[in-house]
């Protein structure tokens, strides 16, 4: 606890069982009231570790996406009344011993949302960020800056933090379950008028840090752009898109409601194909 507010650790995971153990063990728990990991089904063994280093664990049934997997950490942080929600990956590629200063900043009401930024301190590339992601980063922020009206050092990072309003107000559940999610909720905070601050954030690569590969970062890239130009679309009032509407979606309160609207999606998208393919 923090200037009394409860801090709540959240852990995106997925075969997190080589990085676990040492992401933990950075994580201060002198202040952390409480480290919540959600396992998108994996194969490994990072289920048994995390309950073994005495977390919160929950568990997809099967693996959804990682943007899926963060509304689940957030919704179950939200549902075990944080105040403040730091999310952090669990593959040590990030020190978690910013949490602090972190938290601090949205505790003592400075900002709303804080980024752990690798940009910031010239470090990205001397902790071992390949080149081409480091040239792409910088080139889509440079994009999204203008488009979205920011000065923000990067959109990307896997370490942040939120104050719980942030997370109950802002329409997520229209974000996407993939990996795109990580822009369009700092894109939204933004359109919503959330202030965010950013810290330097020294990163480190290696064979076990999680890392998406070129196909899905090409993808992901094309996300970003997409979400900045809806973003200004949006604001200028020539279109208008859900994630950026007040009346939309918001976290639902309960997982398996989750699962019963991706099943009806799944069977009107099943259904669609039928229509299609009968008027061939």
């Amino acid at each position: 606890m923090l200037n009394g507010q409860k801090i709540i650790v959240v852990l995106p995971a997925y075969n997190a069982e080589k990085t676990l153990e040492k992401t933990v063990a950075e994580i201060p728990r002198d202040i952390i009231d409480e480290i919540l990991l959600v396992d998108d089904g994996s194969s490994d063994k990072t289920v048994s570790l995390a309950k073994n280093l005495d977390l919160t664990v929950f568990t997809h049934e099967q693996n959804f996406g990682y943007g899926r997997n963060q509304k689940t950490c957030y919704r179950e942080a939200l549902k075990r009344n944080a105040d403040i929600v730091v999310m952090v990956h669990p593959d040590y590629q990030y020190s978690p011993k910013l949490i602090v200063p972190m938290a601090s900043m949205i505790a003592y009401g400075e900002y709303d949302v804080v980024l752990g930024s690798r940009i910031l301190g010239n470090t990205a590339l001397k902790g071992g960020m390949p080149l081409y992601k480091y040239i792409a980063n910088r080139f889509l922020t440079f994009v999204q800056n203008i488009l979205v009206g920011q000065k923000l050092s990067e959109y990307h990072t896997g370490f942040r933090a939120f104050r719980r309003e942030v997370l109950e107000k802002l329409p997520l559940e229209e974000n996407s379950d993939d990996f795109v999610f990580d822009n369009e909720i700092i894109c939204q905070a933004i359109f919503f008028g959330y202030r965010i601050g950013e810290i330097s954030c020294p990163t480190r690569y290696f064979p076990e840090a999680s890392s998406i590969n070129f196909r899905r970062s090409v993808k992901y890239g094309l996300g970003v752009l997409a979400t900045s130009v809806k973003f200004r679309l949006h604001k200028i009032g020539i279109l208008k898109f859900r994630i950026f509407r007040k009346r939309g979606q918001r976290l639902f309160p309960d997982y398996y409601k989750q699962i019963e609207k991706t099943r009806e999606e799944e069977l009107q998208r099943g259904q669609q194909e039928l229509k299609e393919v009968g008027k061939r």
